[in-house]
This record gives structure tokens, sequence and C-alpha cells, in this order.
């Protein structure tokens, strides 16, 4: 069952992603969550996060904007590492509380906590129309790329804050999408290089056959997005997307995921 409830959810929000900019790690995260301590959630999504990166690059790479990569890339991947060593912090960190509900144990965890608020302000940036139609001059990609880094690094929440500077700067819609994706990758690296002391204490409690099966299906969606990039709006999907990081966070704020 876990297979089958990961691998679609990594099919789904690969194809989301490729138009929103962000999709596969928020919602993917919180699955692999149900299954496994947050942390090494966090750290197996950021393995099928970066495959499927690479792949996409593959796809819609030659329309990236380099000058916005060095500008917000840059910071973007120093700031990941610290939010990578933050989480391995805030990892070690004891449970809150604990309850009893529907015949099941759940446990409420800082992490959760600030990782459920993030997805939910995330998605409200997407859904107030105040907050959804700023924009930010060029000069402010900087500091866009040390937030948007950090959180990468924190909680995979990288893609959300990337896309509210960079759809705003701009940018074709395929360069939009591309210079996305390479800035990711970058991201993906530098956390990934940080996760991996976890992953040599932990190696028995991850699953890697799982790992590479959502890796495929993952790959699967986003072949099938890159099909459709002409006939989907950007809007109509990020705000599907919004509706799900609402439930996933009040869930991981409850700690039920």
């Amino acid at each position: 069952m876990n297979y089958i409830i990961i691998c679609s959810i990594a099919l789904l929000g690969s194809g989301l992603t490729l138009f929103s900019g962000f999709g596969l790690g928020t919602l993917l995260t919180p699955v692999f969550a149900l299954f496994f301590p947050i942390d090494i959630a966090i750290a197996m999504t950021a393995v099928v996060h970066f495959l499927n990166n690479l792949f996409k690059l593959l796809l819609v790479g030659r329309a990236t904007d380099w000058s916005i990569v060095k500008q917000f890339g840059t910071p973007s991947v120093l700031a990941a590492i610290l939010g990578a060593f933050a989480l391995k912090m805030l990892g070690n960190r004891d449970i809150l509380t604990t309850y009893t509900a529907f015949g099941h144990v759940w446990s409420v965890s800082i992490l959760k906590i600030i990782i459920g608020f993030l997805l939910i302000f995330f998605a409200l940036w997407e859904m107030i129309p105040a907050l959804n139609h700023l924009n930010f001059d060029k000069k402010y990609l900087t500091v866009g790329g040390i937030l948007s880094g950090f959180l990468g690094g924190l909680a995979g929440l990288q893609g959300v804050m990337r896309s509210a500077f960079l759809v705003r700067v701009g940018l074709s819609k395929e360069s939009f999408i591309a210079t996305g994706v390479v800035i990711a990758c970058l991201i993906d690296i530098s956390r990934l290089s940080v996760y991996s002391e976890r992953w040599r204490s932990a190696n028995n409690s991850i699953d890697w056959s799982l790992v590479a099966a959502a890796t495929l299906a993952a790959l699967v969606g986003a072949y099938i997005g890159s099909k459709m990039i002409q006939k989907v709006t950007i809007q109509s999907v990020q705000k599907l997307v919004a509706v799900l990081l609402i439930v996933f966070g009040g869930l991981m704020i409850a700690g039920i995921i």
C-alpha cells in the first residue's frame, strides 16, 4: 500500500511541479512521513526530487536564464546548507506531546509544527489575491535565494519561495520552468551532502527500493507534464497545490503525518 500511495503522489507531484515550480517536494515529504520519521522522510524525498530535477533539466534546460541562476541560485546553495544543518538539530529534539485518536497514538514534534505552518503559509500566499499579485524587483532576488535555500534545506520547501520570486521577474513560462529546475538541482546537491551523514546512521530505516520506485514514477510524471506545457496554466496548477498544502499542513501540525 505504501508503494501505491507514494508512487501515485510522486507521479502527480512531478507533473504539477513542472508547471508551478513547486509541488513534488511539498507533496511527497508528508506522504513519506506517513511511513518514516520526518527527517528521514525529508531526506528520501530529496533523493527523488534531485533525480527528477536532473531528468527535467534534460527536457527543458535549454531555456534557462543563467543570470537569474547566478543571482538567485548562489545564495540559495549556501542557505540550503544552513537549513539542512538546522534540520539535523531539530530532528533530534524530543516530541512535544502525544495523544490517542481513532485508535492510534499520534505524536506532535517541533519540526512537524514548523513544516505544517510553512505549508499553510505558502498555500495562503497563493490563495490570497493581495499577496498573489505582489511583484518583486530583481534586486530582491538575493534575499529570495536565501529564503528559498534555507527552507529547502530545512524542509524541502524551496520551490514555493523560489516560484514566488521568479514568477514575478518577467521570465517567459519556458524560462521560468527551466531556471527553476537548475536552481532546484543546485539546492538539492547542497542539502544532500548534509543529509548523507543521517543516511549512514539510519541506513536500515531507509527503503531504497521505495525511493527507486518513487523516482521512476516522478520521471513518468515529468515526461507527461512536458507534453502538456502549452495546455495548462501556471495559475490553475498553483491553486490546486495550495489546497493540498493546507490539508497536509494541518495534518502535520496535528501530528497525524
